[in-house]
């Protein structure tokens, strides 16, 4: 069950971004953007929802409206539930809410050393449109025309 995410959520999203954003940072060199954020600003800003699976948090999605494209900010599935499809759930749902939203695209940008991510986004048919330093981080920008 996908819901909004409430103050209440911002452990079990910490839980989550800890355990699927660590094994990244040897490859990086240091912290992913993810694990850097204040998960309960966001959840107060609103855009934050969460996987809910028989009242356990086991994934969770951040998109923010932008003026051309909804930006899938941040997606992440808890390791001991990945390979169960929610990851699919998830995007889904992020290309849904931007159809509901009006939007002709939804963007998202990972690292460049994310490589499984890269691929996997690419599968789903978003394409690069273009590489980009910020804050450290060198990231992949892709955008999915829907």
């Amino acid at each position: 069950m996908l819901r909004p995410a409430t103050a209440h959520d911002v452990a079990a999203i910490e839980v989550i971004v800890q355990a699927a954003y660590s094994p990244y940072i040897a490859r990086i060199g240091r912290q992913p953007g993810p694990m850097l954020e204040d998960y309960r600003q966001l959840i107060s800003a609103g855009g934050v929802h969460v996987l809910d699976n028989a009242g356990q948090v086991q994934g969770f999605i951040i998109l923010l409206q932008d003026d051309s494209a909804l930006l899938l900010d941040n997606l992440a599935v808890a390791p001991e539930a990945q390979g169960l499809g929610l990851g699919r759930v998830l995007m889904d749902f992020a290309e849904q809410q931007a159809l509901d939203a009006g939007y002709a695209a939804i963007r998202l940008y990972t690292n460049e050393a994310m490589t499984e991510n890269i691929a996997l986004y690419s599968r789903r048919g978003y394409v690069e449109t273009h590489r980009a330093e910020e804050h450290g981080l060198r990231r992949v920008y892709m955008s999915k025309t829907l």
